[in-house]
């Protein structure tokens, strides 16, 4: 038999025990991190145990919606559970995009149960070289 001792823990298990398991009208939270990489926006969202097939990506204007279903493993008929921690339901994550993305070229990657989504930054959004015209010749201004 498995025995724990973190307080913490124990209080996590039994809120979602209370809650009960995320369901397609009321889905859990799943952990993700956000961040700008080179031209592109990169979001990662854990999603252990969760198979590739179970994962629903939509974007509608700037919004960002990822759906995901952790579905329990069939188990023997002479299988007596010990402990069970890991959670299982609908797991649920709307992030709203900036306009200066370009959602129409998002490329989604799912390895070791970490969904990467990589948005490019739009072109109109980077830096360009604006030339000012004066008089007869002109000059360039870089920012």
């Amino acid at each position: 038999m498995l025995m724990r001792t973190d307080p913490f823990r124990e209080l996590d298990r039994l809120a979602q025990q209370l809650m009960g398991p995320g369901t397609w009208s009321k889905p859990s939270a799943m952990p993700m991190d956000a961040y700008r990489e080179g031209d592109e926006y990169v979001v990662a969202f854990d999603l252990p145990g969760v198979t590739a097939d179970a994962i629903d990506i939509d974007v509608e204007r700037n919004m960002l919606t990822v759906k995901a279903e952790r579905r329990p493993v069939t188990k023997a008929d002479d299988v007596q559970m010990e402990l069970s921690e890991r959670p299982l339901g609908v797991f649920s994550r709307q992030i709203v995009l900036a306009d200066t993305l370009d959602t129409e070229h998002i490329e989604a990657d799912y390895d070791a149960g970490v969904l990467t989504l990589r948005i490019p930054i739009a072109e109109r959004a980077k830096p360009r070289k604006i030339s000012i015209g004066v008089g007869s010749g002109h000059k360039e201004i870089s920012g």
